[in-house]
């Protein structure tokens, strides 16, 4: 059954999607007075940043809110508030928004986001997602940030280029499905992995606390969504230091490689101009190596902050320095 928004009404649309869940829309906001604060903005539209045809509604809502949660977190932030404002086109029905809405909430839970707002507005041109989020984080926390320099530890979240891997999958047999005019979908049970990393990311939502907790405060960090390239690119511009990315220290996973070898893809291309990695790139002071080594295994050290002459480089296992790029960067 499909219901059309038109047939209920903006408000009390509004009011079904909130009566299963804990919130209340709260469209507008003050912001507690107690530690520093700043926000994150993303914008996706449908057609560029995805693509229903193989997305399902659920994944998607998930997905855009760890979007611009990990804004946030790279920022040393605590996510408290998200505002969602959709466009949609009168092909979207009640049932459509219910189910986007429903994987929104499941992240905003799982990340214990305390206020929610949200908005609905026509489009002409399918579905079109704002989302900003406010953060917060105790004035003595980010006191205890030491200034960049050269030797710092850049630290990655997660292994890299599965999700791009994932996106290339799809893509392949979206338009092999397209081209057979068959109605039987693909089997994708060998590429699970992979599909899991591009549909459905996560990201550990009690990271950024157990860092705190062992007395470690990231002096400074990215979101991987555009790559590690571009990531290490703008940590380059930003701190006006060297970035050295070590090759064999990147992590990529087994199906990743196998994904890579039978479409004819480099590997480390995937992982260094892959997208949608939901990984962090930390800045952690050298002389925490032995805390970050005892207490976070599921951490990788892929490389450091140089001198500036250095510029941004990926080391080879023969200690070549190659020159990194990213596209559109």
């Amino acid at each position: 059954m499909s219901t059309q928004i038109s047939e209920i009404g903006r408000s009390a649309t509004l009011e079904r999607l909130f009566a299963s869940t804990t919130y209340k829309n709260e469209t507008s906001w003050i912001q507690p007075a107690r530690g520093v604060s700043s926000q994150a903005h993303r914008f996706y539209m449908e057609g560029v940043d995805f693509d229903l045809t193989y997305t399902p509604l659920r994944h998607l809502g998930y997905k855009l809110v760890l979007g611009v949660l990990g804004e946030l977190y790279a920022k040393s932030l605590q996510p408290e508030r998200v505002s969602v404002l959709l466009a949609l086109s009168n092909r979207f029905s009640y049932e459509h928004v219910e189910t986007l809405w429903q994987g929104m909430v499941a992240a905003m839970t799982e990340h214990k986001i305390a206020s929610v707002g949200l908005e609905l507005l026509p489009s002409v041109n399918g579905l079109c997602v704002s989302m900003t989020a406010t953060g917060v984080q105790k004035r003595i926390v980010l006191e205890r940030r030491m200034p960049l320099q050269s030797k710092d530890l850049l630290v990655l979240s997660g292994h890299l280029g599965s999700a791009y891997m994932g996106l290339h999958v799809l893509e392949r047999e979206k338009v092999a499905f397209e081209a057979s005019g068959s109605q039987k979908q693909p089997d994708l049970n060998a590429y699970k992995g992979v599909l899991a990393d591009y549909l459905s990311p996560e990201i550990k939502a009690d990271l950024l606390s157990r860092l705190i907790k062992q007395g470690i405060v990231p002096s400074a960090g990215e979101f991987i969504t555009r790559g590690l390239a571009y990531s290490a690119l703008e940590l380059q511009k930003r701190s006006g230091l060297g970035v050295k990315i070590y090759i064999n220290r990147i992590p990529i996973s087994a199906q990743t490689f196998q994904v890579c070898e039978e479409l004819d893809i480099d590997a480390v291309t995937a992982a260094m101009n892959g997208g949608d990695d939901y990984k962090f790139l930390f800045v952690i002071p050298n002389g925490q190596y032995d805390i970050l080594h005892k207490e976070f295994p599921d951490l990788e050290v892929v490389g450091h902050l140089a001198q500036p002459e250095v510029g941004a480089v990926l080391v080879t296992p023969e200690n070549v320095e190659i020159p990194i790029q990213a596209p559109n960067y």
